[in-house]
């Protein structure tokens, strides 16, 4: 400092006879050529970095792709602000002035970052003033003396201490963690989506891998950082190791069954299978299970072990030409020839049903009170329902018998009587029926 206040007065710069205003005045300069430098910075690369990762991130992108601009400006001014802070000497009032347009800027950086990877608000919040409190507290030259007091706040429990700075750490280190763990997956995600090489069940097989991948290695990557020695832990983790293998032995069997699904495409998510009385659409297979949306809206959670050991109906796993039957009862005084046309007629109608291969009609049986048919129709968006075809055909059907006079029976039974009961008529009319005498009679 004394080198700029020489060089300073050779110039003819009047200053103040208080050194502190000058102190002062220098901090400000430089925390406002800071923040200048980051508006320009953020207006000219906060667009097109706000562009690729959209491009990057796709419909993921939300969230970081808003406040880019912003993240931009606080990290730029963050880091020209601790460039000044550690290019030189300053006096106190200076280092505090920087230090707190630094720890500001990072604060604010934190804060977006941390909110727009999804975490609570109040999460958000605290990392930022933690951010402020650390980098003042490094300006002022107490960090050391704030993390001796965090260091001193602990127990003792064996021959380890558990103390307030080393919670702290961990859980820093836990956070930030997983905003990278969640940014990185967006990019992998998106990536693994718009590939086109792979079906829909390899690019949901690849995401899974990839997620365990990346969660596998930021835990490696974290017990690193924390300086926790594995090899102490190894008959207590081989212990807990066998408590959580028998405790989540469903979970584990869940999650390989799924994997195993999808590797063999025996079910890929938009398939229409039946399972048990489960009937509906693939929507997607999770780790545990896979999710099943029927045609009433709602959505069964089925175990994954469960689509390996028990029978699945897979209206689409070949093909998604699926064929309906429908049962059509006709009289038997009607024109079975005429009936059979009109059912043809009436199945063609429908929108959904294909057109090749045709509709046909089948003559199931000679029932006891009527000639049943099979009418078979064939679609091909299974997804859409199955019911709702079988119902508008059945309404043309009904209308078009309406319409040329074709019976629709109901069940009928000739009864024949051979003998009646001593004392009862033995027929209707017939000898034995005594009128009454009056009416009173009759009502008695």
């Amino acid at each position: 400092m004394q080198e700029i206040i020489a060089l300073l007065t050779r110039a003819g710069i009047p200053l103040p006879e208080d050194l502190n205003w000058l102190a002062a005045i220098i901090g400000f300069t430089i925390v406002g050529a800071g923040m200048a430098l980051g508006w320009v910075i953020s207006r000219l690369a906060g667009r097109h970095l706000r562009g690729f990762w959209e491009r990057v991130a796709g419909e993921r992108a939300e969230g970081l792709a808003d406040r880019m601009i912003r993240i931009i400006y606080h990290g730029s001014v963050s880091i020209v602000l601790a460039i000044a802070f550690f290019a030189m000497d300053w006096w106190t009032f200076t280092d505090l002035i920087i230090g707190a347009g630094w720890g500001l800027c990072a604060g604010y950086l934190v804060w977006h970052i941390v909110c727009a990877t999804n975490f609570a608000r109040w999460i958000a919040l605290a990392s930022g003033v933690f951010t402020f409190a650390v980098i003042l507290s490094n300006a002022v030259g107490g960090l050391e003396r704030v993390s001796f007091v965090l260091d001193r706040i602990g127990v003792t429990v064996g021959d380890n201490r558990i103390s307030l700075l080393t919670v702290l750490v961990i859980a820093i280190t836990a956070l930030a963690l997983f905003a990278v763990v969640r940014i990185i997956r967006r990019i992998v995600s998106h990536s693994i989506q718009r590939s086109s090489g792979l079906d829909p069940a390899q690019k949901l097989l690849a995401d899974k891998l990839a997620l365990i991948a990346i969660v596998v290695a930021a835990f490696f990557i974290g017990i690193d950082i924390l300086g926790i020695d594995l090899t102490a832990l190894a008959f207590f983790s081989g212990a807990l190791g066998l408590a959580v293998g028998f405790g989540m032995q469903k979970t584990f069997g869940n999650l390989i069954a799924g994997i195993i699904l999808l590797m063999d495409r025996s079910i890929k998510p938009g398939d229409v299978i039946a399972v048990g009385e489960s009937f509906g659409w693939v929507n997607k297979i999770g780790v545990r299970a896979v999710s099943i949306i029927t045609r009433d809206g709602k959505e069964h959670l089925i175990p994954n072990e469960n689509l390996m050991t028990e029978e699945v109906e897979n209206w689409s796993y070949s093909s998604l030409e699926v064929r309906v039957h429908i049962e059509v009862g006709v009289s038997y005084n009607c024109d079975i020839r005429l009936a059979q046309e009109i059912m043809i007629e009436a199945a063609l109608d429908c929108k959904r049903v294909l057109k090749s291969p045709k509709p046909n009609i089948w003559l199931k049986e000679f029932g006891d009170s009527s000639v049943n048919f099979d009418v078979l129709v064939w679609i091909k968006d299974p997804e859409s329902g199955v019911g709702n075809v079988r119902s508008d055909i059945l309404n043309r059907i009904w209308w078009k018998f309406k319409e040329h006079d074709i019976e629709i029976p109901f069940p009928q039974r000739d009864l024949h009587i051979r003998d009646w009961p001593d004392g009862k008529p033995k027929a209707l009319g017939g000898e034995g029926v005594k009128e009454p005498e009056s009416a009173e009679a009759e009502k008695s």
